[in-house]
């Protein structure tokens, strides 16, 4: 650990939501809990998300809560911080959320003595961006957790390279053998925001071309009711493709899933986050956002991503806002056979050099710190 007037015994983590932002924790956490192993860190978030930490450090605890039951309002999340200090003993906390609710938790802890370290969010310079009054992207995320670490002291190593480094991964009964020979690519077709979501029938369109290569499969990748729905309608006009949002499935089940893909066919969701945790690349068509906007998923690159150049974008950092044109014409845009074409080049490439994700992120880096030298 870096030198420290005070060792932090127990650190309560927190980032509460959204899906992607939970599993963004993961590359920097998992690196930091091995860092530091004197230190318990005790990660909050919601009951869904948690069940995402797998094969976590033995020095990292995960708690998850229910705002609904008894944390919610000022007095709930009092009741929560209280528990935690009795429980847990904090006497830090890295706040990689920063918003209200984390600071009423905050606020107890800080009166007991703990010391606070708060995520940065980088409010005006997400203004500038999308306002389009620079073109400086917002630091990504990960290393706005990593500020948070360094603030109260820790090593943050950025080493992570995906859940299970050095051990098998996980089997599930829902997830079929692969055969040799076979390209599997996952597709998520959908996203938090609708805005930032390709056009449906312009996906059914790529996989309809996917599948004309020889001994490609395609997962489709979604939840809830009219997600449901309209996978099943598309898994059924076409061989080899397969709708997971027709089985109920834990996170164990995608990671041993997207463990045996070649590819990920994303929007700017969490599973873009899902992919880098398996070290997996995903490649993401982005629409009203930007990977300058720093939610690029950890290790992608972006250089294999689909976008299209234009001077509205990006018009919103988390694809929350409605399109001035109202009909997003940077997703609508975008060919299908311009997808599948770039999807199916990536894939070979990937199935001839095994290519793995992390791999060649640090090839890129290489190749772009020596232009840097150069210049």
């Amino acid at each position: 650990m870096a030198e420290n007037k005070r060792p932090f015994r127990n650190v309560l983590v927190m980032r509460l939501s959204v899906l992607g932002n939970v599993a963004m924790t993961i590359p920097v956490l998992y690196p930091v809990c091995k860092a530091n192993p004197d230190t318990r860190f005790i990660m909050l978030t919601k009951k869904w998300p948690a069940s995402m930490f797998h094969d976590r450090p033995a020095n990292l605890k995960v708690v998850d809560f229910d705002v609904h039951e008894n944390h919610s309002g000022l007095f709930g999340l009092l009741k929560l911080a209280a528990q935690l200090y009795k429980l847990y003993d904090i006497d830090a906390v890295a706040d990689l959320h920063n918003v209200s609710g984390t600071w009423i938790i905050d606020a107890y802890l800080r009166l007991r003595g703990a010391k606070i370290a708060r995520m940065n969010r980088e409010k005006s310079k997400r203004r500038a961006l999308v306002n389009h009054r620079t073109n400086e992207p917002v630091t990504p995320i990960h290393e706005r957790y990593r500020w948070v670490f360094r603030e109260l002291g820790f090593e943050t190593p950025d080493n992570f390279t995906h859940l299970y480094e050095g051990r098998e991964m996980p089997d599930s009964p829902i997830v079929p053998k692969k055969e040799p020979g076979q390209r599997w690519i996952a597709i998520s077709p959908f996203s938090s925001h609708r805005q930032k979501a390709y056009p449906l029938e312009q996906m059914e369109q790529v996989i309809a071309e996917l599948i004309k290569q020889e001994n490609y499969w395609i997962f489709l990748m979604g939840g809830g009711k009219t997600e449901k729905i309209a996978l099943r309608s598309i898994a059924r006009k076409y061989k080899n493709v397969v709708s997971m949002a027709e089985v109920k499935h834990r996170f164990i089940d995608e990671y041993a899933l997207l463990g045996k893909c070649d590819l990920m066919l994303t929007m700017e969701s969490a599973n873009m986050h899902l992919a880098s945790l398996v070290d997996l690349q995903a490649m993401t068509i982005w629409g009203p956002t930007s990977p300058a906007c720093g939610y690029l998923g950890y290790n992608q690159v972006v250089e294999d991503d689909i976008q299209l150049d234009m001077d509205c974008r990006p018009c919103s950092i988390t694809g929350d806002k409605p399109c001035k044109f109202g009909d997003f014409p940077c997703l609508k845009n975008i060919k299908p056979e311009y997808v599948a074409e770039h999807v199916i080049k990536a894939v070979e490439y990937n199935v001839e050099h095994n290519t793995k994700l992390t791999k060649l992120a640090m090839e890129r880096r290489k190749d772009n710190q020596s232009l840097d030298t150069k210049e």
